[in-house]
């Protein structure tokens, strides 16, 4: 009996990790097409389909940048592995820092979003945050290699 239970428990152990592990493999850049994905898996470049409301993001909707998105990971911000944890307000303002615009898309009316760890995350060892470009309205292409444009 106590060997079912041990196989039972690193079973539940690396079956958390595999599904940790899935949560944050990254994303290729531009994916070829529509797919789910959490948050942790975004890197510079992933567009996103809709930008999901204030507050704690999960997953999302990540397009290819040819089809009509709402915003862009323009960048990402990667803590230190050993800071202590900056506050909420902190950790956005840290990622805000490292998160930059051309003057035409300031121009255009884009303005940059960050998402960074909450504090939840952080105990779990979230240490990075992004940037996200957020047109006026939807776009085809990309902010990362200029090939922006207004869809439609």
């Amino acid at each position: 009996m106590i060997g079912t239970v041990a196989v039972v428990a690193v079973g539940s152990v690396l079956g958390t990790r595999a599904v940790t592990s899935a949560r944050s493999a990254p994303l290729p850049a531009d994916v070829a097409a529509p797919t789910d994905a959490y948050a942790a898996q975004l890197v510079t470049g992933s567009c996103l389909a809709t930008l999901p409301a204030d507050g704690e993001v999960d997953r999302v909707r990540v397009v290819p940048c040819a089809q009509e998105h709402a915003a862009q990971v323009v960048g990402e911000y990667a803590f230190d592995p050993a800071a202590v944890w900056p506050g909420q307000d902190g950790a956005h303002t840290r990622v805000a820092r490292s998160c930059v615009l051309s003057d035409a898309e300031v121009e255009a009316g884009v303005r940059a979003i960050t998402w960074a760890p909450t504090e939840a995350g952080w105990s779990r060892g979230d240490r990075a945050g992004l940037c996200l470009a957020v047109p006026p309205a939807p776009v085809t292409g990309s902010f990362v290699d200029g090939t922006a444009v207004p869809a439609g």
